[in-house]
């Protein structure tokens, strides 16, 4: 039970930035390859120029999650920071709750357009067997662990209002791991 919390809480932390780097990794590795490729060997690979742009979509989403995940987004720290306690509280709420509506809205609908590029199956150009849809999961994917973090970060305001502790509103401290 032990080994399965501490894995538990590795990929709690850690989650968004191995998909990130597995996606970045593989399209920088099919874009230096292509160019090796159609420079030195004078041939080019049809879908080296349609994947990278696909794994794209992966890095895009998951990175939005992480910045939600480190309170990194856009924010509007300088008018709450002015505010009264209980205020910065309520936006924190505010926040959360625009967040998760928003948030369901988009997987809601990238859910039905991923089915309806599955359904058509889809193949992504110039390969014979690789699924669009693959790629398409990226959004409801990282928009429902965006939802999760969203809830974690509630969770952590909720402790913080409690205890009378200050907001992390302070984006130099957001980047500590």
């Amino acid at each position: 039970m032990k080994a399965l919390m501490a894995c538990l809480r590795w990929l709690d932390r850690n989650v968004e930035r191995v998909l990130i780097l597995i996606a970045y990794s593989a399209m920088a590795l099919i874009i230096v390859y292509a160019v090796f490729e159609r420079f030195v060997l004078k041939t080019q690979i049809p879908w080296s120029s349609s994947i990278p742009i696909y794994l794209f979509l992966w890095v895009t989403w998951i990175g939005c999650s992480y910045n939600v995940r480190k309170r990194s987004h856009l924010v509007f720290n300088d008018i709450r920071l002015r505010l009264p306690y209980a205020l910065q509280y309520a936006c924190m709420w505010l926040d959360a709750i625009l967040w998760l509506v928003f948030a369901s809205i988009v997987v809601y609908f990238t859910i039905e357009q991923t089915r309806l590029v599955q359904m058509n199956w889809a193949i992504v150009q110039g390969t014979d067997n690789v699924m669009q849809w693959w790629f398409y999961l990226a959004t409801p994917v990282a928009w429902v662990l965006l939802m999760i973090r969203v809830v974690q970060n509630l969770i952590d305001d909720i402790r913080r209002f409690r205890k009378r502790e200050d907001f992390i509103l302070d984006i130099q401290a957001i980047g500590q791991d």
